[in-house]
């Protein structure tokens, strides 16, 4: 049927009506251009210069000869090969930061300024300055510099902790040196751990963030710095959808700590850690997985004092409740060194609360584990699996002080369906430590064919634990 003119111009005016969005839902798009206008001035460029000495390409062995001064191939290998040659070459690097008092102090990353001869700072409107730096953290990421200028626009500080899922942010930095770019997006989530970066929590967004970014702000829709743009997760070298800020409570905190110290200094337990998974929380008697499984406890560790075992599940540390074993380490690496706190665990399907005292973060080459060694060259098999014990060599190559019998084999059965590997160190079964292949024998054929056993092994160094069931 054919419309008359004006009736058909009427349904499409309606048609295009209602699919056209409306004043209303336009308007509730959020308008940054306030908030840029006002924190951009606060952002800087940073780019850094390493001054490295050219290689000296000689073979080996030879010697530059003796050369008289006014032959003229003295100043060739005085220039090329001398070992008085001082000319440098520089390489440089980008990255951006915020400042945080008028007397010139700001925030970066330590990445951006790590093995730097020269530090130079670049304002919005295009001043320069020479940057001191007051001190960097590697495992925060975060550096703290200094530039002599008085009466400097700085940042307003927000709390990234408050940050809700969803919400609007907001970065400025420099991406591959396009100075004052601004990108924006939402908190993708919180909290997140990251591998080798264990005393942060960082926030995830899907805020563009490319080379360059690094050590700028990320605000909230207050204009408020709620974090330091830190990483990308990219197969590319480019943004895909996934960036992470440090929350600028750890940030600051550091900060303050490089500024009055000149070091950070962070709360210690001494304890190796693992994720509760479903199948293990069965066998740790849990109605759903929860908390950090305690893997390894390191001898003279605040832990080991205290009287945590290795089994134990932690499910609160100073009142704040740990869902997964990501969420311990910031909270215990921002505890004050020196204060007692409580912690609550489950050991055995029981709740227990032990009382802890931290103790200042050490570097790693002091940390020892704490164990016995044992070696009978015997080997078992039992249900598939081939063990064998450790021998004194085996121990220093697998880096096992602990006791423990080394997997030679491993055919079908429970141990294989369960995942475990050949070269795994099993460790400990349940909650009794494997001396050594008879110890296994014993412990492996008393184990129940309807609860899954935890069993402990070292794989590649790090402790793990395996549900294991034998049904």
């Amino acid at each position: 049927m054919r419309l008359p003119l004006p009736q058909f111009l009427a349904i499409l005016t309606i048609l295009i009506t209602v699919g056209a969005p409306t004043v209303g839902s336009a308007r509730n798009l959020p308008d940054f251009t306030k908030l840029v206008a006002e924190n951009a001035p606060a952002v800087v460029n940073i780019s850094t210069t390493q001054r490295k000495p050219p290689e000296n390409h000689l073979p080996e062995g030879f010697k530059i000869p003796e050369i008289p001064n006014d032959s003229p191939f003295h100043d060739f290998f005085r220039k090329f090969f001398g070992e008085g040659y001082r000319e440098k070459f520089d390489s440089e690097s980008l990255g951006s930061g915020f400042i945080i008092s008028k007397d010139g102090y700001l925030i970066t990353n330590n990445h951006v300024i790590r093995n730097a001869d020269e530090i130079i700072v670049r304002l919005s409107d295009r001043r320069e300055y020479i940057a001191t730096l007051i001190g960097s953290d590697e495992q925060s990421d975060v550096a703290l510099l200094k530039i002599e200028a008085e009466d400097l626009p700085v940042v307003r500080l927000g709390k990234g902790y408050d940050l809700k899922v969803g919400e609007w942010v907001l970065a400025i930095g420099s991406p591959f040196g396009f100075d004052h770019s601004v990108t924006a997006g939402i908190v993708s989530a919180k909290g997140r751990s990251l591998p080798r970066e264990n005393y942060v929590p960082f926030i995830q967004t899907d805020v563009a963030i490319n080379p360059g970014n690094s050590g700028g702000p990320l605000f909230n829709l207050d204009g408020q710095v709620v974090g330091v743009n830190s990483q990308i997760f990219s197969r590319t070298g480019g943004f895909m959808g996934l960036s992470f800020a440090i929350p600028i409570d750890v940030a600051i905190n550091v900060a303050k700590q490089l500024q009055e110290t000149g070091r950070v200094s962070r709360g210690w337990l001494g304890v190796l850690i693992q994720d509760v998974t479903p199948e293990l929380a069965k066998a740790f008697g849990m109605d759903k997985p929860k908390g950090a499984a305690i893997a390894k406890i390191i001898a003279g560790s605040p832990a080991k004092k205290a009287g945590f075992k290795v089994g134990d599940v932690i499910l609160a540390f100073n009142g704040e409740n740990i869902n997964r074993s990501g969420d311990l380490p910031p909270i215990v690496g921002t505890t004050p060194v020196g204060t007692r706190v409580s912690v609550k665990i489950l050991r055995e399907g029981k709740i227990k609360v032990l009382n802890v005292m931290t103790a200042e973060l050490p570097k790693e080459s002091n940390l020892e584990f704490s164990g016995e060694t044992h070696e009978k060259d015997v080997t078992t098999t039992i249900m598939g699996l081939v063990v064998k014990n450790l021998t004194e060599k085996q121990r220093q190559e697998l880096d096992v002080i602990e006791n423990g019998v080394y997997i030679a084999n491993i055919e079908k059965g429970p141990f294989m369906n369960a995942g475990f590997e050949i070269g795994d160190v099993i460790l400990m079964i349940n909650s009794t430590h494997v001396i050594d292949t008879e110890d296994f024998a014993q412990i492996a054929n008393s184990l129940s064919p309807k609860i899954p056993a935890r069993v402990l092994v070292q794989r590649n160094g790090i402790p793990i634990f395996i549900a294991l069931s034998i049904d």
